[in-house]
C-alpha cells in the first residue's frame, strides 16, 4: 500500500502539522487525514528511491544531443501532450510511449528533453520527477498534474485534460495574436511612410521655399520643425521602440513596477478588458483543471498565482491563498480584490457550496473566452475607422502644409 506524506492545519489549534499515512489512493488518504481533524494543504506520495547501483546502471544507448537555444514552444508542447495522451489511452506503457515520441521528434529541444526523461525513468524516477528537471519545457502546472495522475492511477485521464487545457489556451492566444496582426502592420507601415516623407521629402520643399523667400504659414513651420527633429534624432527615433520595450522589461523586474504597469494596462479602454478577461479565463481554467485532477487546493492556488501573468491578479490570488490557509472561502477575498465580476464570485460561491467547484471554474473560463473573442473582434472593428481617420488627418495635414506656401509662390510668380 502506498505511503503518503502530508502537510495540514490542525482544525482546533490552527497549527501546521506534518506526517505520513498509508492509503490505497490520494482520496482515501485525504479522508483519513480529515478524520484526524486536519485540513490538508499538501499531499504527496512517497516514492521508493532507486539505489545507488541502480542509478548508475544506465541503459547502454548512445544518443547525440543537438545544440538548442530557449525552451519548448507551446505549439510543440500541445502536440506532444495530445500524442502522449493518445498512446496512453491505447494502453502502451509510459516508457514505450516516450521512446516512440522521442524517435519521431525532430532534433531540437523536445527530442533532447525526452531523451533525458526516458533515461531518468529507466533509472527509477517517476514521470513527474523526470519532467520537473526540465522547467523550460514542463512548468509547475504540468508537473503537478502529472504527479496527481500518477498518485491517483489515472495518468491517461490527466493527460487528456492537460491536452485539452493546453489546446484551448493555445487557441485563445492564437486568435488574439491573429486579430492584432492587421492593425499592427498598418500602423507600422504608416509610421514608415510618414517618417520617409519627413526625412526625405520635406527638406526639398524647405529648400524651394527658402530660394523663393516665401512667407510660411504656421502649419508649414510646424511640419518643417518636425522634419528637423526626425533628421537630427533619426537614430534615437528609430530605436525609441526598443528603448521603450527595454524600459518596460526593466519595470517588470521590480515588483512595484510590474504592479503599476499591469494596473495601468487593465484601465486602458477595450485593451484593458481584453487583458483582464483573458487573464480570468486562463486562471479559472488552470485552477479548474488542477482541482479536477486532484491537486491540493493550496498547491493549485500557488500554481495559478505564479502563472497568472498579471501582477494585479497575482496579488489577488495571494490573498485567496492566505484566506484558504485560515479556513475561509475563495469567493470572499476575490470579491474584496475587485478583479473579477460579481457573476464570477457568485459562481465560485455556488461551486464551493455544492462541492462542484471545478465545473463552475470551467464554465467561467468558457464564458470569459467567448467574451474575449467578442472584444477582440470589436477592437479590430473599432481600430479600422480610427486608423483611417488618424492616417487621413496626418496625410491631409502634410498636404495642406506643403500646398499653402506653393499657392503663395505661384501667386507671387504670376504677379
Amino acid at each position: 500500500m502506498p505511503t503518503y506524506q502530508y502537510e495540514a492545519l490542525d482544525a482546533t489549534t490552527g497549527k501546521e502539522v506534518k506526517g505520513t499515512i498509508e492509503a490505497a489512493n490520494p482520496n482515501e488518504a485525504q479522508t483519513l487525514i480529515k478524520q484526524k481533524q486536519y485540513f490538508v494543504t499538501k499531499l504527496t506520495e512517497r516514492t521508493v528511491k532507486a539505489t545507488k547501483s541502480t542509478k548508475t546502471q544506465k541503459v547502454g544507448r548512445k544518443r547525440k544531443k543537438s545544440f538548442t537555444i530557449g525552451g519548448l514552444s507551446n505549439k510543440k508542447l500541445c502536440l506532444f501532450t495530445r500524442q502522449l495522451s493518445t498512446l496512453q489511452d491505447a494502453g502502451l506503457p509510459i516508457l514505450r510511449s516516450l521512446k516512440i515520441l522521442e524517435n519521431q521528434a525532430k532534433p531540437g529541444v523536445l527530442k533532447n528533453v525526452l531523451g533525458d526523461v526516458v533515461e531518468d525513468i529507466e533509472s527509477g524516477s517517476t514521470l513527474s520527477e523526470a519532467m520537473a528537471k526540465h522547467p523550460k519545457a514542463f512548468d509547475r502546472l504540468y508537473c503537478n498534474m502529472i504527479k496527481a495522475g500518477e498518485a491517483g492511477g489515472a495518468l491517461e485521464t490527466i493527460l487528456q485534460r492537460l491536452a485539452d487545457f493546453k489546446e484551448k489556451a493555445q487557441s485563445l492566444r492564437r486568435r488574439i495574436k491573429g486579430a492584432m496582426v492587421y492593425p499592427i502592420v498598418v500602423i507600422f507601415v504608416a509610421f514608415v511612410i510618414v517618417g520617409f516623407i519627413l526625412y526625405f521629402i520635406i527638406p526639398k520643399f524647405e529648400a524651394i521655399f527658402k530660394d523663393f523667400d516665401v512667407d510660411l504659414p504656421q502649419m508649414t513651420i510646424w511640419l518643417i520643425e518636425a522634419s528637423h527633429i526626425i533628421i537630427e534624432y533619426a537614430p534615437l527615433v528609430i530605436l525609441s521602440p526598443v528603448f521603450f520595450w527595454l524600459f518596460i522589461k526593466l519595470l517588470y523586474k521590480m515588483r512595484w513596477g510590474a504592479y503599476m504597469c499591469d494596473w495601468i494596462l487593465l484601465r486602458i479602454p477595450v485593451l484593458g478588458q481584453i487583458a483582464g478577461k483573458s487573464t480570468v479565463a486562463r486562471t479559472m481554467r488552470t485552477l479548474g483543471t488542477l482541482v479536477q485532477s486532484g491537486v491540493p487546493i493550496l498547491e493549485s492556488l500557488n500554481i495559478v498565482r505564479d502563472t497568472a501573468g498579471n501582477a494585479v491578479y497575482e496579488r489577488a490570488f495571494t490573498k485567496v491563498y492566505e484566506s484558504i490557509r485560515e479556513g475561509e472561502t475563495i469567493a470572499q477575498p476575490l470579491k474584496e480584490a475587485r478583479v473579477v465580476d460579481d457573476i464570477v464570485i457568485n459562481m465560485i460561491d455556488v461551486g464551493e457550496e455544492t462541492g462542484d467547484l471545478d465545473t463552475m471554474l470551467m464554465k467561467i473560463a468558457d464564458n470569459y473566452e467567448e467574451e474575449v473573442e467578442t472584444l477582440v473582434e470589436s477592437l479590430v472593428s473599432l481600430l479600422e475607422p480610427v486608423m483611417i481617420v488618424v492616417l487621413g488627418g496626418i496625410i491631409g495635414f502634410i498636404v495642406i502644409a506643403l500646398f499653402l506656401p506653393l499657392i503663395q509662390l505661384i501667386t507671387k510668380l504670376s504677379g
